[in-house]
C-alpha cells in the first residue's frame, strides 16, 4: 500500500491532514526539528497527536534532521525514548551521529533517513539500511528512473519514500548556507530566513546609497527562488519505480493549505478526482509557479516570477459545528452577506454555502464578517460537519 504522508505543524493542520486523507503525519517535536520553534510540539503535544493518529490507525513520524552539535548528541538518548514513550512511529533524521545514537539508545524508535541526508545511490541506502535505518526519504534531485534502480538493489524491507508537493530550496537536498552567510541564521538548523526569496537589487560599491533593479518579470527578479513542487501528475510513475510514501512539505503551512493539497492527492490515488481536476484544486492555496522537479531530468533554467505567490481562493472560515439547520463558523478572513462559500470536506465535493444571512455568536445580525476567530452562524439545508473549511474566489 501506498502512504500518503502529510505535515502538521500545529495541532489544527494535523487534524486536517487526518480529516482529508493522510496515512501518517509528520511534526517537529522540542530539539533538532529543522523549523521555527513555532512548528514544534512540546512533548505532550506529541502524545495528544500521537493518540489522535493512532485512534484512526495511521502513523505519527517525528522530525529530528537538524544537524547536530557534541551537546545534543548527549541529550538523545534521553529524547528519542520520550518520543518513543509519547507514541512516535519514526523518527526522521539526517545526522549520522543522530542516527547512530537513537538506534543504539532507542531500538523501539523507527528510523527513517530525511532528503537533508542527500541519499541519490543505492550504495548509499545500503550504508543507512546497515545501520538501522528502515525507510529512506530520497534526494530531491534524483530521476523516476534513478529512483528505480536505487530500489531494484536495496532490499524489500528498505522504504523508499519521496517529496511529491510544495517549496524547495535552491540547494542541494536543502542544504543551503545562503542565511547563514547573510544574516548568521542557519537553514541547516531550523533558522532559515529564506533570502533566496528576497527581492535584490545591484550596487555599486563606490554608491552604496544608489541601487539599481535587476528586473526580469513584473519589476522583480527572483533568480535564487525556486519553484513548487507539484507531482499529482507522477503518481502513478513514483509507485511503479518502488517509491512506498509520497511526501508533502508545509509544516509551516495552514490547516487550510494542509487539508486542500492532502484532500486533492488523496482523492487522485483512490480514484475519485481526476488529476486535471486535482491541478485546478491546488491551485486555490498559495503557491509559487509549479514544477514536477527533477523526476524527468533537470529543471527548466526558467525562475521567471518563480517567487511570485499566487492562489485562486482565500481560506474564510472553518465549520466548529452544524444543528438544527445553522452552521457555526470560526471565521479567517474576510466575507460578506450574499457571497458563496465553496465547502472543502472528504465527504461533500462542490458543495456551495450561500451566506444569504450571517449572524454573530450574540444572533445580532452581520452584514461584513471581518473580524478573525470571530464565531458566526448561517442557515444551511448542508450537511456540514465540523471540520470542514469554507473558502471564497478571490476576484480579479
Amino acid at each position: 500500500m501506498t502512504e500518503l504522508l502529510a505535515p502538521a505543524g500545529s495541532m489544527e493542520a494535523l487534524k486536517a491532514a487526518l480529516r482529508f486523507g493522510a496515512d501518517a503525519v509528520y511534526l517537529g517535536g522540542p530539539l533538532l526539528q529543522l523549523r521555527a520553534k513555532s512548528a514544534g510540539f512540546t512533548f505532550d503535544d506529541i502524545a495528544k497527536a500521537a493518540k489522535l493518529v493512532h485512534a484512526k490507525g495511521k502513523k505519527l513520524y517525528v522530525t529530528v534532521n537538524a544537524l547536530a552539535n557534541n551537546d545534543e548528541i548527549e541529550r538523545l538518548p534521553e529524547y528519542g525514548n520520550r518520543l518513543s514513550d509519547c507514541g512516535a512511529d519514526a523518527a526522521i533524521v539526517s545526522d549520522l551521529g543522530v542516527l547512530a545514537t537513537l538506534h543504539r539508545s532507542c531500538p523501539k524508535l523507527a528510523l527513517h533517513v530525511s532528503t537533508q541526508a542527500s541519499c541519490t545511490n543505492y550504495a548509499a541506502a545500503m550504508t543507512w539500511y546497515e545501520l538501522g535505518a528502515r525507510r529512506i526519504v530520497l534526494a530531491r534531485e534524483m530521476t523516476v528512473d534513478e529512483i528505480r534502480k536505487l530500489k531494484k538493489n536495496v532490499p524489500d524491507d528498505l522504504e523508499l519514500e519521496a517529496f511529491v508537493h510544495g517549496a524547495m530550496c535552491m540547494a542541494y537536498s536543502g542544504r543551503c548556507l545562503l542565511s547563514s552567510a547573510i544574516l548568521g541564521r542557519s537553514g541547516n538548523r531550523g533558522d532559515c530566513a529564506q533570502p533566496c526569496r528576497w527581492k535584490y537589487a545591484l550596487v555599486e560599491e563606490k554608491r552604496p546609497n544608489q541601487s539599481f533593479p535587476i528586473v526580469e518579470e513584473d519589476n522583480a527578479s527572483y533568480i535564487l527562488s525556486s519553484r513548487d513542487l507539484c507531482c499529482i501528475g507522477l503518481l502513478d510513475e513514483l509507485k511503479d519505480a518502488g517509491v512506498t510514501s509520497l511526501k508533502i512539505e508545509g509544516r509551516m503551512k495552514t490547516e487550510y493549505y494542509v487539508a486542500v493539497v492532502t484532500n486533492a492527492y488523496r482523492r487522485v490515488l483512490d480514484g475519485t478526482m481526476t488529476v486535471e481536476e486535482a491541478q485546478r484544486e491546488l491551485l486555490s492555496v498559495s503557491h509559487r509557479p509549479y514544477t514536477t522537479g527533477f523526476y524527468h531530468g533537470e529543471l527548466p533554467n526558467d525562475h521567471s516570477n518563480a517567487g511570485v505567490y499566487t492562489q485562486t481562493h482565500r481560506f474564510v472560515g472553518t465549520v466548529l459545528g452544524c444543528e438544527n439547520g445553522v452552521a457555526t463558523i470560526e471565521q479567517r478572513n474576510r466575507f460578506e452577506r450574499g457571497d458563496a462559500l465553496e465547502v472543502i470536506s472528504p465527504s461533500l465535493r462542490g458543495a456551495v454555502l450561500h451566506a444569504d444571512a450571517i449572524a454573530d455568536e450574540t444572533g445580532a445580525p452581520v452584514e461584513i464578517a471581518n473580524k478573525v476567530k470571530a464565531i458566526i452562524r448561517i442557515p444551511t439545508d448542508l450537511p456540514l460537519e465540523a471540520g470542514d473549511l469554507l473558502r471564497k474566489e478571490i476576484e480579479e
